[in-house]
């Protein structure tokens, strides 16, 4: 006899599912039978929120949903800053939880880890969440969440099950699950978007996250119009290097006024949020009068008015403009400007930050250069402010972090080690700062059990220096900017893991190398004065 909580893990392995990031407790038990003849990874983290945020890290690498167990009550409210990360990033999560005996929900009788309402409130930052009642929903909400994942914008689902549910027979729960494939675009749009193309003198393509994984197309279209790329945070790497490339804010004034300067702008999976487009919120930025904007999300394409709106995955959507630009006879544009003006850009966009954020950008490319191809996770922290403004990563989908959008600090850590786990061939680092590393310091740990080997750099300033300059800005007095941070280096140590300090830069590629080389955790603090 098999039980839901049996056949819940059946089903997640025919989804795809490899790992499962989660703490077990007495309202999940019965979730986890069957969890150790599966397939399946369990990571246990040491803190839900940790849970979410490896979750995330395994999605971004893979592109497949990360997924969380935890426990109802302050197991599920731990994991929500972690939704919230991944709500603004659309990344794909699906976290199930426990809840308390059915009969007892809502009465407010003094359960252990109750909630008044617990579906309720995750219905608030959740894409949907779902209450199991009995074996036969199972099939159903699962294949309605990975339906989701592959053809909508992703983002956080939750699934629930009360105790008294878990264990219930579920022998007649269907094997076969459903595949998806991605949106394609509709075929009047691409001809329409591929004429506007074709007249164009000037144009222009912005990236963001939605359009990782279709590099290829990508280069192909801005090859074939000559047009410049401008890739937001979570765009970079897509076009390292290349001559079209513009790896820079387009919150920075001189990308602003290319922008401005371009007769027809091509933006696919960027949502235009502040944070990458109006950070300064100096009101620079405008909506783009002539604009093909490409995105998933029928809602976000409804927010921002184009010229021609076109509902698809970007892959297909880029390929299809690319197939429909070499019917029209239009061959890649040579003896252009698009490569002139990318240079211009690129080169007013460096002396824009100025000498100091460009420092600690070139730390970052110290980092980039020293382990070539490596995947950086970033946490909320100066070099990783200053590389957002201004970097080019040389690994597609390679770049990410959580100083953009939701902005959740202790983000890094554990999603460097999600990420690992997600790619277990690259060489993963992530660069955090002293402060925000002790939001998620424990999950040092999980690195070591699930024998991760990525390399924590620590840049210590001792306090969170970009909030104490921003009040020093606007003329108030710091406060509650200075916390002692421990001494990392015993921390690491505590840990097992291999640590040394550094005071300056000039070290960090030899470190780096060094901390590559054991192929296990390594730490690297940066004393920064």
């Amino acid at each position: 006899m098999a039980t839901i909580g049996e056949a819940l893990i059946s089903l997640l392995e025919k989804h795809g599912v490899d790992t499962v990031f989660g703490i077990p407790g007495v309202h999940t038990v019965e979730l986890y039978r069957g969890l150790a003849g599966s397939t399946i990874r369990h990571v246990t983290p040491r803190h839900e929120q940790g849970a979410g945020f490896m979750a995330d890290g395994y999605a971004r690498v893979t592109g497949r949903p990360g997924v969380a167990f935890v426990i109802t009550g302050p197991g599920l409210t731990n994991t929500i800053t972690a939704m919230g990360q991944a709500r603004a990033d659309s990344i794909p999560m699906l976290v199930i939880s426990g809840v308390n005996a059915s009969e007892t929900l809502g009465r407010g009788l003094g359960h252990l880890h109750e909630l008044p309402d617990q579906r309720g409130m995750m219905e608030k930052v959740a894409l949907f969440s779902h209450r199991i009642t009995s074996a036969g929903e199972l099939p159903e909400v699962l294949d309605r969440a990975f339906q989701l994942f592959a053809r909508s914008r992703p983002g956080p689902v939750h699934i629930e099950i009360p105790i008294d549910v878990m264990g219930l027979e579920a022998d007649a729960v269907a094997d076969a699950v459903q595949t998806y494939d991605p949106v394609a675009p509709g075929p009047n749009a691409i001809a329409r978007a591929a004429t506007l193309m074709a007249e164009a003198r000037k144009p222009l393509i912005l990236v963001g996250g939605g359009a990782k994984r279709s590099e290829a197309a990508l280069k192909t279209l801005a090859e074939t119009l000559d047009a410049p790329v401008v890739m937001t945070v979570n765009g970079r790497g897509m076009l390292h290097r290349h001559p079209l490339g513009v790896p820079a804010s387009p919150s920075l004034e001189a990308v602003a006024a290319m922008m401005a300067d371009a007769d027809l702008v091509i933006a696919a999976g960027t949502e235009f949020g502040p944070t990458d487009y109006d950070m300064y919120a100096d009101g620079r930025f405008v909506v783009p009068k002539n604009l093909v904007r490409i995105d998933i999300d029928l809602d976000q394409l409804a927010r921002w008015p184009a010229t021609v709106p076109i509902e698809a995955d970007c892959r297909l959507a880029l390929e299809a403009l690319c197939a429909a630009l070499a019917e029209k006879g239009v061959q890649p544009r040579s003896g252009g400007d698009g490569a002139a003006r990318a240079e211009a850009v690129r080169m007013a966009a460096r002396n824009e930050i100025g000498a100091q954020i460009e420092a600690q950008v070139t730390a970052v490319e110290t980092i980039r250069d020293a382990l070539p191809g490596a995947i950086i996770v970033g946490d909320s922290t100066q070099p990783i402010y200053a590389a957002n403004l201004c970097y080019d990563h040389d690994r597609p989908g390679g770049w990410f972090n959580a100083a953009t959008g939701y902005g959740a600090l202790g983000y890094g850590p554990p999603a460097a080690i999600g990420a690992a786990l997600g790619a277990p061939d690259a060489c993963v680092v992530c660069l955090t700062g002293d402060g925000g590393f002790q939001f998620t310091l424990p999950e040092l740990a999980v690195a070591v059990d699930a024998g991760t080997p990525v390399i924590f750099v620590v840049w210590n300033n001792r306090g969170y220096r970009e909030i104490e300059t921003s009040m020093r800005a606007v003329g108030v007095e710091p406060v509650g900017v200075s916390p002692e941070p421990p001494d990392f280096i015993k921390v690491a140590e505590a840990y097992g893991i291999e640590a040394e300090r550094l005071t300056a830069i000039s070290g960090l590629a030899d470190a780096l190398r060094r901390g590559r080389a054991t192929a296990r955790p390594y730490l690297i603090e940066i004393v920064v004065e």
